[in-house]
């Protein structure tokens, strides 16, 4: 029995240690607790007690969801099996993101490729609605074989995308010095779906969606949440800085000497696209935020 169990049984139980339990509780990552399936119906399953989710696509529909809360700051972490086999065609998108025109969102997007080539993670940060900021990667692994964990640190600072831990994209919070907008007042939603994007997701739309495969396929498990809540128009950070969180790092988290040599090596070794290389894209000069080394 954990100690909010045995504690809810005290009489004099405190207001701060009731709530501390409850997010540490949440933050365990129930399927069922804290996401909605919103399409695809049978496509989408919550499986083992809520620990598992699966998005399946085949030629009707694909499928998605996205989580009962909204956020505004935190770290997000999602351990995800890909699809495997000859996935073509097929998109896994797992991102956070608000509503309207001049919503903000923070991408992952898994490109998938032919049996034995590697998938593309596609990135990207959209601000006060505007995007094109795209940084893909292939991966140092195979992301069909077994889970690997894709997190997301959201904090005043940065934006730090990660993968098994390991930091391949930091966007620094440059509003100030550079009049680069940042995602910090629209809370978000995490979203995930699995859906055919065979115009131009494999070789620029190539390389189309073989239905002889279907369905396929992608799983998520272990999901936590350290982050802020929105609820009526307040975070619950507000109140408190550290709001019960299991682990508060991530609120001042950059980079170490460490990370930024991972970093380097992730960018060097499996970095495939970088709009701030892309001087054909942007002949009028590179977007402010990739000037020197801001962009790392």
């Amino acid at each position: 029995m954990s100690s909010c169990e045995l504690s809810f049984s005290k009489p004099q139980l405190s207001s701060l240690f009731l709530m501390s339990c409850l997010m540490a509780l949440a933050s365990a990552g129930n399927f069922y607790q804290d996401f909605d399936i919103t399409w695809g119906d049978h496509r989408a399953q919550i499986l083992n007690g809520g620990q598992l989710l699966t998005l399946t696509l085949d030629k009707s529909s694909g499928s998605g969801f996205r989580s009962k809360s909204e956020y505004l700051f935190g770290r997000i972490d999602m351990q995800i099996k890909l699809v495997s086999g000859n996935s073509a065609g097929t998109v896994t998108a797992y991102y956070l993101s608000s509503q309207g025109p001049t919503h903000d969102e923070i991408d992952f997007e898994f490109l998938g490729n032919l049996s034995g080539d590697p998938y593309t993670l596609h990135t990207n940060v959209f601000s006060k609605g505007k995007g094109n900021r795209e940084q893909q990667f292939h991966l140092w692994f195979d992301p069909t074989k077994a889970f690997h964990t894709y997190s997301i640190v959201w904090n005043k600072q940065r934006i730090i995308f990660l993968v098994d831990n390991i930091p391949i994209r930091v966007f620094n919070n440059l509003e100030s010095s550079a009049g680069v907008p940042f995602p910090k007042s629209q809370p978000m939603r995490i979203y995930s779906s699995l859906w055919n994007a065979d115009d131009w997701a494999t070789r620029g739309g190539l390389v189309k969606t073989d239905w002889t495969q279907a369905p396929f396929t992608a799983s998520y498990r272990n999901f936590k949440a350290n982050a802020c809540v929105w609820s009526a128009g307040k975070s619950s950070c507000d109140s408190n800085n550290s709001a019960g969180f299991e682990d508060a790092t991530w609120q001042d988290q950059g980079l170490d000497a460490a990370g930024r040599n991972r970093l380097r090596w992730v960018q060097q070794k499996f970095m495939v696209y970088n709009y701030c290389a892309d001087l054909k894209r942007f002949p009028q000069g590179l977007p402010p935020e990739c000037k020197g080394s801001r962009f790392l």
